[in-house]
């Protein structure tokens, strides 16, 4: 009897093992499965702005104690930082004080960060810069555009920008993010991956696709130094045109003889046939007339 005991326990596990093992096959870990809903986190984002309660919508009313950092800085906007309303729109954002022994023109760099685990269900906090004067009135107002760059470290990763001061009245800066910006989006090209049961982490192989914009995110500010000079500089911004191939360009680009025309330049003079004995040509000579 209790051999029989010990015979049914050991079926049911094995058949148990079985079905799992089989079950595996479709089975793909939370930290890998896509995300149901792309657009969720952005939607939702979205709303908790527009719920916050705005602190100012007058450039006066920001406080401009922290100077601009000397190199580029994090720092992460969302739920919880300052909300100002212009127009009626809703934006996070930070202010800085600009240096005013730095010699004129310098750049200001930028970088936003993906906001999101997935590269497919991520968005960017595009930033908007506004420069301004002693009395608080803008000197001038500019969208970011970003570039992606990928580089070897997470410093050099990421959506890049950059603005120069070049009015010697600019005495302070707002980042935020403007209406327009937030309804945009920024170009990517690495593809989003296409996930299965059978290859639940498998890239796909080429292909590009924009990444929308959001009102929330980590952002990088701050005097541009020679590492987010190097990424602004290389960074993607949007599709290469198409060639025509290497082959074509090494055709304009180097010279060289055609096989079989002897008119291109560099090309070898023909050589002057033999006039006698069985070399001669079969075709006669013009003006010449055929013997009898």
């Amino acid at each position: 009897m209790r051999y029989r005991l010990i015979a049914s326990i050991a079926i049911a596990a094995s058949a148990a093992l079985a079905a799992g093992c089989h079950s595996m096959k479709t089975f793909v870990p939370p930290n890998l499965r896509a995300p149901e809903n792309a657009n969720g986190s952005l939607e939702q984002a979205r709303k908790t702005l527009q719920q916050a309660t705005p602190c100012c919508s007058t450039f006066a009313d920001f406080s401009f104690q922290d100077n601009l950092p000397w190199q580029p800085k994090k720092f992460v906007l969302g739920p919880g930082s300052t909300v100002v309303s212009f127009n009626g729109e809703h934006s996070y954002f930070l202010s800085f004080s600009l240096p005013r022994e730095t010699q004129l023109p310098y750049r200001v760099a930028l970088k936003s960060e993906l906001n999101g685990r997935w590269l497919r269900a991520s968005y960017l906090f595009a930033p908007t810069v506004v420069l301004l004067d002693d009395a608080f009135q803008p000197i001038a107002t500019q969208d970011v555009g970003l570039c992606e760059h990928m580089g070897w470290t997470d410093e050099t990763t990421g959506a890049f920008g950059s603005i120069e001061v070049t009015d010697k009245r600019a005495r302070y800066l707002v980042l935020y993010s403007s209406a327009k910006q937030q309804a945009s989006s920024t170009y990517w090209e690495q593809s989003p991956a296409a996930f299965s049961a059978e290859a639940p982490v498998k890239m796909a192989a080429a292909g590009t696709f924009k990444v929308p914009h959001g009102p929330d995110g980590t952002v990088w500010i701050g005097m541009m130094d020679k590492t987010y000079q190097g990424a602004v500089d290389n960074a993607i911004c949007a599709k290469a045109q198409q060639g025509e191939g290497v082959l074509s360009t090494l055709r304009d680009s180097i010279p060289f003889p055609v096989i079989g025309d002897g008119n291109k330049p560099g090309a070898p003079a023909s050589a002057t046939p033999k006039s006698n004995g069985t070399d001669a040509p079969n075709t006669p000579a013009t003006g010449s007339s055929p013997s009898s």
